[in-house]
C-alpha cells in the first residue's frame, strides 16, 4: 500500500540530520545540565550554545528564550504570566485560535475573572483590525493592562495575520502582543527587532524537529514567574531537567529550515499551486475554506478544501488508501466535535459538507498529489 503524508500542519517527519544530531547528543551529553561536575557542565554548555544559536535566527538575546515541552506549554506559560505577573486585566483574541490559547484564556477568565474580548472575523476568518483599534483605545482610556493574543498562521485554514500592522497597533495603545507562531517558524523569517512582538511560542516538530520540545520568547524587560516549581532550571522559570537531546535536535532542525527557507518555500508553494489546480480540474464546484487558496494571504503549507458532499467516512477511506490527511487540528483527533475554526467562518450548510486540510512539506511530490486526486475522484464519484 502506498503511504502518502499530507498532514504536515499536525507534525512533520523528522529529518535524518536531526536524528543524527540527537543520537550523537545522547552519547556525548548524557549529563544533567544542573550538575556542577565536568560531565554536567558539558551538557549545560550544549544547551546554552543551542539557545544562542536559536536566538540569533530571530535577532534576539539568548536570555529571552525559555525552553519548553512544546507550543502548548509555551502558550500557557505566556498567558498565565501575563495575567498573574504583568497584571493583564483584558485579553483580546479570536474564536479561531489554537485550543492551547482558547482553553487557557477560558480558564483564566473563570479562575481570575479577567475580561475576554473576541474580535469579529470576515468570511475568510481574518480579524477586524478596525475593531481591534477601537477596543485597544477603550482599554487604554480605562487604564486596563491589555494583552492581544493572535496566531501568526492559523493551523487549520492557513490564514496569515497582518503581523506588522497588529504589532504597531498594540504598541500604539500600550498593549502586550502574544502570537502563537508555531505554524510560521521555520517557514517564514521572523525578525523580532523589526517586528517587536512581546511573546511568541514555538514547537520543533512543526519544522522537521523532534516532538516534545519548543520554546517561549519573552521580550527583554518583561518579568516572568514560573508555572512549574521544583528546581531552578531555565532561570527558575521552568523547573525540570532540560531535554538536552531534543533541544539540540530543535537547534539543528531550525538551522536547516532557515538555511533553505527561500528554496523550500518556492518548492512547497509550487506543490500547493499544483494541488489547487488539480483539485479544481477534478471537482469544479469545490470551495476553499478561509484564505487558504490565496497564495498571498495564506501559508504555502496549508490548503483547506470543502467538497460538495457529506461523507463522514471520507477521511477513513483516504487513510485506508494510504493517504494521511486531517479534517482539522490534530489536537482534536478522536473528538466527535467538528472544527471550531470552520464552525466560526462557514454557514451551517457549508459546515455539514466534508472539509479536509491538506498540508505540505518539502518532502511532498506532485506524484503524491496525482494519487490523492485520483483517489478522491474514485471515492467521491462512487
Amino acid at each position: 500500500m502506498k503511504s502518502i503524508y499530507l498532514d504536515n500542519a499536525a507534525t512533520t517527519p523528522i529529518l535524518p540530520e536531526v536524528v543524527e544530531t540527537i543520537c550523537a547528543s545522547m552519547q556525548a551529553n548524557y549529563g544533567n545540565p544542573s550538575s556542577t561536575h565536568h560531565i554536567g557542565r558539558l551538557a549545560k554548555s550544549a544547551v546554552e550554545s543551542a539557545r544562542k544559536s536559536i536566538a540569533k535566527h530571530f535577532n534576539i538575546g539568548a536570555g529571552e528564550i525559555i525552553f519548553t515541552a512544546g507550543g502548548t506549554e509555551a502558550d500557557n506559560l505566556i498567558l498565565y504570566n501575563a495575567v498573574l505577573n504583568l497584571g493583564v486585566k483584558t485579553i483580546i483574541s479570536t474564536k479561531i485560535e489554537h485550543h492551547a490559547v482558547l482553553h487557557t484564556i477560558t480558564h483564566l477568565q473563570k479562575t481570575y475573572g479577567i475580561n475576554v474580548l473576541y474580535l469579529d472575523l470576515d468570511t475568510n476568518g481574518n480579524p477586524n483590525s478596525s475593531q481591534l483599534e477601537k477596543l485597544l483605545a477603550t482599554q487604554q482610556e480605562e487604564r486596563n493592562t491589555c494583552l492581544v493574543s493572535l496566531m501568526y498562521i492559523n493551523n487549520e485554514i492557513g490564514n496569515i495575520l497582518a503581523i506588522d500592522q497588529i504589532t504597531t497597533l498594540c504598541h500604539k495603545y500600550d498593549a502586550y502582543l502574544h502570537s502563537d507562531t508555531v505554524q510560521a517558524i521555520g517557514h517564514y523569517p521572523i525578525d523580532l527587532k523589526k517586528t517587536p512582538i512581546d511573546f511568541i511560542a514555538a514547537s520543533a516538530h512543526k519544522f522537521h524537529g523532534p516532538k516534545g520540545v519548543g520554546f517561549a520568547y519573552f521580550k527583554r524587560g518583561v518579568g516572568i514567574i514560573p508555572m512549574l516549581h521544583g528546581g531552578d532550571q531555565e532561570k527558575g522559570v521552568r523547573s525540570s531537567t532540560e531535554n538536552v537531546h531534543s533541544i539540540l535536535g530543535m537547534e539543528k532542525a531550525l538551522e536547516i529550515a532557515i538555511k533553505h527557507i527561500d528554496t523550500d518555500a518556492q518548492a512547497i508553494e509550487s506543490i500547493k499551486k499544483y494541488c489547487i489546480a488539480s483539485l479544481l480540474k477534478a471537482f469544479p464546484t469545490l470551495q476553499f475554506n478561509g484564505s487558504s487558496a490565496d497564495l498571498t494571504q495564506s501559508s504555502y503549507t496549508i490548503l483547506n478544501v470543502q467538497f460538495p458532499v457529506v461523507d463522514s467516512m471520507l477521511l477513513f477511506q483516504l487513510d485506508l488508501a494510504g493517504i494521511a490527511v486531517s479534517g482539522g487540528s490534530a489536537c482534536q483527533s478522536g473528538s466527535n466535535l467538528g472544527s471550531h475554526v470552520l464552525t466560526e467562518i462557514l454557514s451551517s450548510e457549508e459546515v455539514n459538507n466534508t472539509s479536509i486540510r491538506f498540508s505540505f512539506s518539502k518532502l511532498t511530490t506532485k506524484q503524491e498529489i496525482d494519487y490523492l486526486v485520483a483517489t478522491l475522484q474514485r471515492l467521491i464519484n462512487k
